[in-house]
């Protein structure tokens, strides 16, 4: 009876002891707090970065470091253009009976492009020379029979005036069978094949649009230029001979050394602007025709011996900002804005010459934004 009052009490509860904590449980709620603290704070820094803004710089460069001897006065787009682009056809209406030429193909200057039918005219020509070889046996026998006073002076001058007729119409005969030769007229390179084999071409439009006007288009891509429109307002900037810097928009950042060719003197009252051409200095496949492109007009920096070097730094016009008769850049310090009073000498269509305010290699922001405050953080692209 005795073992069973024991187990008994071994299976009841004392109440009269206080609860032990669970050490292992306290240090999980420590843990759990501080991983919530530190990503309270991680995320803090990067939402806290997210709402800085991006700005453009740019670096201020000294007149007397910079190795250019030029400034861009005026800048303009246009279009590459062939001087020398044909398109070459027949002078007679005729059907093709061999092209031999594809477009890409460059070509020299004479050299075969197709052949249209001669049939007709090499039996022309033949009959024309029977013809002939008649009339010179003709004239022979009255030459003869003059010289011992059987024919009359009349007879020769008649066996004469044939005979040179028909040697003029040979050679016209001749000429037709030649021009079914289609020849090309200068080097080049071919562009557009206009006809195939059994077509028919002719030199003006004929047979209600089926009947093509040429063989082929040739391009000489040794006399590639560019022409741009300027705006009349500005065409007082630029002279013939100017040197200029073209950048194609297929290649941006290749600068062809270009000059100016001349100024049509015409302008177009629908746009009003005037177009310039424009010589590109150095030759390259890479230029093609009908390129977009666009230039920058050029104005050369000439130190005389007497007259005394520019001083000052060179940065964009955009970058500046006048308030109150005083000119403003936006600098930037440790990635801070700081908005600095500049003096500027000296104003360009893109650039601006600044005399105190800022130092070579310093950076400010491209383009001023009113919406930046001072000591206001930011992010450089």
């Amino acid at each position: 009876m005795s073992e069973r009052e024991d187990l008994l009490n071994n299976l009841k509860i004392d109440r009269s002891k206080n609860p032990i904590e669970d050490e292992s449980s306290s240090r999980k709620l420590i843990i759990l707090g501080l991983a919530v603290f530190i990503v309270g704070v991680f995320s803090w820094i990067f939402l806290s970065e997210d709402e800085l803004k991006e700005v453009t710089t740019f670096t201020v460069k000294s007149l007397q470091m910079s190795d250019s001897s030029a400034t861009s006065i005026l800048d303009a787009s246009g279009y590459v253009v062939a001087r020398r682009r044909a398109t070459v056809s027949s002078k007679m209406t005729g059907k093709v009976m061999k092209v031999f030429i594809e477009e890409g193909m460059y070509v020299e200057e004479g050299q075969l492009l197709a052949q249209l039918d001669d049939s007709t005219m090499i039996a022309d020509l033949n009959y024309s020379q029977s013809q002939l070889n008649e009339a010179k046996r003709v004239f022979n026998r009255t030459k003869e029979l003059a010289k011992e006073e059987l024919a009359s002076q009349a007879s020769l001058d008649a066996a004469r005036a044939a005979l040179e007729g028909l040697d003029a119409l040979n050679e016209v005969r001749k000429q037709v069978v030649q021009d079914m030769k289609i020849l090309a007229p200068f080097s080049g390179v071919v562009v557009y094949k206009a006809a195939q084999p059994g077509e028919m071409i002719s030199p003006v439009s004929a047979g209600g649009g089926f009947t093509n006007t040429g063989i082929c288009t040739i391009v000489d891509m040794d006399s590639l230029e560019v022409e741009v429109d300027v705006n009349e307002s500005f065409i007082n900037r630029v002279k013939p001979g100017q040197p200029v810097i073209t950048n194609l928009n297929a290649y941006p950042k290749w600068d062809i050394p270009s000059e100016v060719i001349a100024i049509i003197p015409t302008a177009d009252r629908n746009k009003a602007t005037v177009k310039v051409r424009i010589a590109l200095l150095e030759k390259d496949e890479r230029v093609l025709p009908d390129m977009g492109s666009r230039v920058s007009f050029l104005r050369k920096v000439e130190t005389q011996m007497n007259e005394a070097p520019k001083k000052g730094m060179m940065i964009p016009l955009a970058a500046i900002s006048m308030s109150n008769d005083e000119f403003k850049v936006q600098a930037l310090n440790d990635d801070r804005i700081v908005i600095t009073n500049v003096e500027v000498a000296e104003e360009t269509a893109n650039y601006a010459r600044v005399t105190e305010g800022l130092k070579s290699g310093m950076k400010v922001i491209a383009r001023f934004d009113n919406d930046l405050e001072d000591n206001q953080k930011v992010i450089v692209k």
